[in-house]
Formats: C-alpha cells, sequence, structure tokens
C-alpha cells in the first residue's frame, strides 16, 4: 500500500514555511538596495572586481533566504532577540559565543538568535576565500555576508516582538522593512560613507544590532499612528507610515550599506589585501 501525504497537511506545512520565511527581515529589494550600494564604499583596489560582479553578488544575497526557507530550523541565524536578555544594552547576553552558551545553553541561544555570530562566521569565510585566491567563493560569501549584515540593521530583528503581536501591530515588520522599501524606494537616496576597517567583526555586529534596537519604539509609534482612522493598510497609511518613520529607514539602509562594504573590506584587509582580478 503506497502512503498518501494528505493534501491538507501539506499545504498548511508549506503556508508555514512561507510564513516563517516572511517573518524575519528585509525585503529582497531592501537587501539587493543595500548590496548594490555597497560596492561604491569599497577602495580603489577592490572596486575593479566587486564592480565587475555587482550583479552577481546583488543576485545572490538572498540565498541565505532561500536555503532557511527549505531548512527552518536555521532561520536563528537571522535575528537576535536582545530584549530576551534583560534591559539595554543586554549585558545578560556575552559576546563571546562560548561564554554565552556556557551562561544561557546553546539550545537558548538558538532559541534567541544567533546573528551576531553568524557575521562574525562568514567575515571568516570571507577572509578564507580570499586568503586562498577562491574568487568563486568569495563572491559566494560577500554575497552572504551581506545578506546578514544587513540583517542586524532591522530592528525587527532585535526582539521578541519580531512580527509586532506581541504589541498588537502584526505584520508591522513587513510594512516597515519591504512595503516602505518597494514603495518609495524611488524617492529616496542611500548614502552610505566609505569603508572602514573593523576590528572586532562579532563584536561590532551586536553593536549593529543595538543600534537597530533603538529604533524599534519609534518605528512602533510610527505605525500606530501612521494607521489611526484607517480601516487597512491604505495608500494613505503607507503615505503616513513613511513620513513619520523613512528617515530612519533611510538611515538603516545608508548604515547598513557603509558596514557591508567594511565587512569586505576588513576581509581582504585581513587575507593581506590580494590583488583581485578584474573579472
Amino acid at each position: 500500500m503506497r502512503f498518501r501525504f494528505p493534501i491538507g497537511l501539506a499545504l498548511l506545512i508549506l503556508l508555514v514555511l512561507v510564513a516563517l520565511s516572511s517573518t524575519f527581515g528585509w525585503g529582497d529589494n531592501a537587501e539587493r538596495l543595500i548590496t548594490n550600494k555597497a560596492v561604491d564604499t569599497l577602495p580603489d583596489e577592490m572596486q575593479a572586481f566587486f564592480a565587475a560582479n555587482r550583479q552577481f553578488i546583488v543576485q545572490h544575497v538572498t540565498d541565505p533566504d532561500e536555503a532557511e526557507s527549505k531548512n527552518p530550523a536555521d532561520q536563528h541565524n537571522e535575528f537576535i532577540q536582545l530584549d530576551h536578555y534583560g534591559q539595554f544594552p543586554f549585558t545578560q547576553l556575552p559576546r563571546s559565543y562560548s561564554a554565552a552558551v556556557s551562561k544561557h545553553t546553546r539550545r537558548s541561544l538558538e532559541t534567541y538568535g544567533l546573528l551576531p555570530w553568524q557575521v562574525g562566521l562568514y567575515s571568516k569565510r570571507l577572509t578564507d576565500a580570499f586568503r586562498e585566491h577562491n574568487w568563486n567563493d568569495v563572491k559566494l560569501s560577500a554575497a552572504s555576508l551581506s545578506h546578514y549584515v544587513a540583517e542586524a540593521h532591522n530592528p525587527f530583528n532585535t526582539t521578541v516582538n519580531a512580527d509586532g503581536k506581541l504589541s498588537g501591530q502584526p505584520g508591522v515588520n513587513n510594512r516597515f522593512g519591504t512595503g516602505l522599501v518597494d514603495r518609495y524606494q524611488l524617492f529616496f537616496f542611500v548614502h552610505p560613507n566609505e569603508a572602514v576597517f573593523i576590528h572586532d567583526p562579532t563584536d561590532h555586529a551586536f553593536e549593529m544590532a543595538l543600534s537597530a534596537h533603538t529604533w524599534l519604539e519609534s518605528v512602533l509609534l510610527a505605525d500606530i499612528r501612521a494607521h489611526q482612522g484607517l480601516s487597512g493598510y491604505t495608500d494613505e497609511y503607507y503615505d503616513r507610515f513613511y513620513a513619520q518613520s523613512g528617515a530612519v529607514l533611510v538611515r538603516q539602509l545608508s548604515d547598513a550599506s557603509t558596514d557591508v562594504g567594511s565587512y569586505w573590506m576588513t576581509a581582504w584587509i585581513n587575507a593581506g589585501r590580494p590583488a583581485l582580478p578584474s573579472r
């Protein structure tokens, strides 16, 4: 007798996977915008290679999302719910992974997110790829690193209120990280600064997440005010929401681009500044 997988159960699992994949992080357009702008932050010695491969890296920045949609257990790499660990600046969470495991257990860390350590891991992978002159791995690792660095700049990746349900604002994360970008990206300008050397990639990732978290209440309040007197999330709502939180959005996108370029440059420097191919 052949086992027949219930269609209803299969549909339910599919819907859960789709919902999980959209719970965390920026939308695709935001990630690609951040990565595209990051190329312009690099020094001249890196420009030719990254400019020639800009399209490839931008295209592959969403690869981690696609991989995690097939294996939702890995989604703990996409966030760090800092407010689980007490009050700002959340000193109950050690920044050393081994110390954090000793204090909170590995299972607990995975439950509340591993994002800063994932940034540190991919910074090391990119460094190794530069050192080995493995240019294909450089491109892929640069794309993945960009993804995780970008995620650390999204306020909703830093909180247990990741989807807004705890504050009675379900979906606010997608309205901010996807809806505003998709609607208004032609009307705002992302202005990253020049890339700078990062002395401790993991520690800096924690600082990025802490900075993003400081904007959380501002965005939540803007969402509430934008929705007042409206029955749905209409064009008027988005115009109001953008008027009140657009400056935060552009700041986070710009800072993310600066940091992506900085992580790329740091990996290159730590690898001994290898000469890069022109394409």
